[in-house]
C-alpha cells in the first residue's frame, strides 16, 4: 500500500502508522571534528528503534547539511529517548565538536497522506 513511502521513511515494521502521531526534526550543519560521529550515530539509532513508542524515521544529508526526522507514538515516548545515557552523550559531543549548526522541533502530525505512481 505504501511502497514508495516505506523506502523513503523508514516505518517500524514497513507499515505507516494512523495520525496522530510525533515527528521529532532535527537539522544540522556537521563540523570538522568528526571522530566518533558515524559509531555514534549507528548505537543511537539501533537504540531509539528500541524504544515501544517508536515509528521510524529518514534522514536525508549532502555537503555537510543534514536532516533527521524521527517518528513517535506520543510525546512520553520522545521524553523516554531525551532522558537516555546514551542520547545524552551523543547530544554532549554533537555541541561540542560535531555539529556548526542544528536546531530541533517536535511537531505533531495531524493528517498524513502519501502518493506513489
Amino acid at each position: 500500500m505504501y511502497d514508495l513511502c516505506v523506502k523513503m521513511i523508514n516505518w517500524k515494521n514497513n507499515k505507516a502508522p494512523e495520525p496522530p502521531y510525533y515527528a521529532s526534526i532535527f537539522h544540522y550543519y556537521l563540523g570538522d571534528d568528526l571522530e566518533g560521529y558515524a559509531a555514534m550515530d549507528d548505537i543511537t539509532l539501533e537504540l531509539a528503534q528500541q524504544n515501544p513508542g517508536y515509528l521510524g524515521y529518514e534522514s536525508h544529508k549532502s555537503n555537510g547539511r543534514g536532516s533527521f526526522i524521527s517518528y513517535w507514538k506520543d510525546l512520553e515516548s520522545i521524553d523516554e529517548w531525551r532522558k537516555n545515557s546514551t542520547h545524552i552523550k551523543a547530544k554532549a559531543e554533537g555541541m561540542k565538536r560535531w555539529y556548526k549548526y542544528y536546531h530541533s522541533m517536535i511537531a505533531k502530525v495531524e493528517s498524513a497522506r502519501f502518493h506513489e505512481l
